[in-house]
């Protein structure tokens, strides 16, 4: 076969854990390129020479950085021994050194009797490979573990020329200046259109219209993101009976159940989409999860961390309802416990992922179709499936995030510049136009209101519908005058000024 290092691992070993992204594979190069599409190739010269499972996992961690679902499951595969021979032969490698501190990490053993090791400290992931959290020092082996999680549960982030734009453009500082710049009165109704644009998007998501009571519950949850209130089991059962309805699906703890989604319309276990992990599992890993997403805030990029947070909790699925809300919540949560974005502010992510839900649910399917694939499902009767887990726990433990958070730098981006300001652009054209209608005609406010929004929404066109609403309220002229407005809002760049923005209504 012509795969090497963790593609080889994983094929020859039979492991459960997803396809390498980027396998490397033995080409017809002088050196290991990295090429779109086919992966990492590598130069015959360059790659293992034997098929023993620790030439290959040496080779990984030299050429492929750090997988932990393939190391988690391959160390159990590796002589220890054979591990201690080469380590005693080179005590200041730093791949073997890794390599040693990986397998006790997974094996749950330890090696004894060891060379005096040598080497200055270095870290697990490295920096400019990836996005890393806090250091921990490990002295037995003169490692850094520097992950975004921990030994139970943990998520990496590739440093992609995506990541790498995203943590330089600074969103949260460009938000606060932008906001800032528009004045109090203006930020505060472009704050109340996201807060509400937010909430019927999240919704929409999932093919529901809020109620008025539902929007205004969920506009309060999504104000307590400010609260910088610490993730626990409690806390996020009662955000979830907050957001659902029915009384018998309000959570008063993590599930005890399986839980599964279904779509596409089809029946029986082909309809089942995505299996979370079974309660047992699930209990094991929220408690690393929350300690993650409470950590992560403070040493990590804020939108890295949203998306690992708000990601990993969706893929964890902890209650049978209300999961999809709660996840877009502790979007908005992580970047408000950064503190990098000011109080009360607001970057309207949903809105954008509504626009973009092709790329949300290609986000989501990064894990859960590989996922999907290691359970049997039957189906028994009606609702009733049977389910069995054909993989290892670590498919959970440790994914790759990178594409979740490209797609949060996406939408936190869009937010920014195409939301708040479109509709800032919208409120601006809409001021102007209003104080011109005002000088030549005596309208009711609500009728200016909903015809300026008719006009400006319809390509400077006021609807017949409207036109035939208000005819015997409004002369011809006026509607005539305001068509002429909007056209010409529209025609020309908005540059909104802060006298236009001081005098508003």
């Amino acid at each position: 076969m012509d795969e090497v290092g963790y593609e080889y691992l994983r094929l020859q070993l039979g492991l459960s854990s997803f396809p390498v992204e980027r396998p490397a594979r033995v080409r017809p190069v002088n050196r290991v390129l990295l090429s779109p599409g086919e992966g990492l190739q590598v130069p015959k010269s360059v790659a293992p020479k034997t098929d023993d499972p620790v030439e290959h996992l040496l080779f990984a961690l030299k050429h492929e950085g750090i997988n932990l679902q393939v190391l988690a499951g391959c160390m159990p595969h590796v002589s220890g021994a054979g591990l201690m021979e080469r380590l005693r032969a080179a005590p200041s490698s730093l791949f073997l050194r890794k390599a040693c501190y990986l397998w006790e990490w997974f094996s749950g053993q330890e090696l004894v009797d060891l060379p005096v090791i040598a080497g200055a400290y270095a870290d697990l992931f490295p920096e400019e490979d990836y996005v890393t959290g806090r250091s921990l020092k490990i002295p037995k082996w003169r490692i850094n573990f520097n992950g975004l999680g921990s030994a139970e549960y943990c998520p990496t982030v590739r440093r992609t020329p995506a990541i790498v734009r995203g943590m330089s453009g600074d969103i949260l500082s460009r938000t606060n200046a932008f906001l800032e710049s528009l004045g109090a009165a203006n930020a505060d109704r472009a704050l109340s259109w996201a807060y509400l644009s937010e909430t019927d998007s999240s919704f929409a998501i999932e093919r529901e219209t809020p109620t008025q009571n539902k929007a205004e519950t969920f506009v309060a949850l999504l104000q307590q993101a400010h609260e910088n209130t610490e993730l626990t089991e409690d806390y996020l059962a009662d955000l979830q009976s907050s957001t659902v309805t029915n009384p018998f699906e309000k959570a008063a703890s993590f599930r005890h159940e399986q839980n599964w989604l279904r779509g596409g319309g089809l029946r029986g276990a082909a309809g089942v989409t995505y299996v979370p992990p079974d309660p047992a599992l699930l209990h094991r890993l929220m408690p690393a999860f929350l300690t993650m997403a409470n950590s992560l805030p403070a040493n990590t990029d804020p939108v890295v961390a949203a998306s690992v947070a708000s990601f990993g909790f969706v893929f964890l699925h902890p209650f049978m309802d209300g999961n999809g809300r709660l996840s877009r919540f502790l979007f908005h949560h992580a970047l408000c416990r950064s503190g990098r974005l000011g109080r009360g502010l607001l970057l309207p992510v949903s809105i954008a992922m509504k626009r973009n839900e092709t790329a949300y649910l290609a986000a989501l399917q990064s894990f859960s179709r590989p996922a999907r694939r290691l359970w049997d499902v039957s189906w028994l009767d009606e609702d009733r499936f049977s389910f069995s887990f054909k993989g290892a726990p670590s498919v959970y433990q440790y994914w790759d995030a990178t594409s979740c958070a490209e797609f949060g730098f996406s939408m936190a981006e869009q937010a920014l510049e195409v939301d708040l300001r479109q509709e800032t652009d919208f409120l601006a054209r809409f001021d102007r136009m209003a104080k011109a209608v005002n000088r030549e005609y005596d309208l009711r406010s609500n009728d200016l209101h909903l015809l300026i929004v008719s006009a400006l929404q319809n390509g400077g066109t006021i609807s017949r519908n409207r036109r035939k609403q208000l005819a015997l309220r409004v002369q011809v002229e006026a509607f005539e005058f305001i068509e002429s407005l909007a056209r010409l809002e529209l025609s020309a760049p908005n540059e909104t000024s802060q006298s236009d923005q001081d005098e508003s209504p």
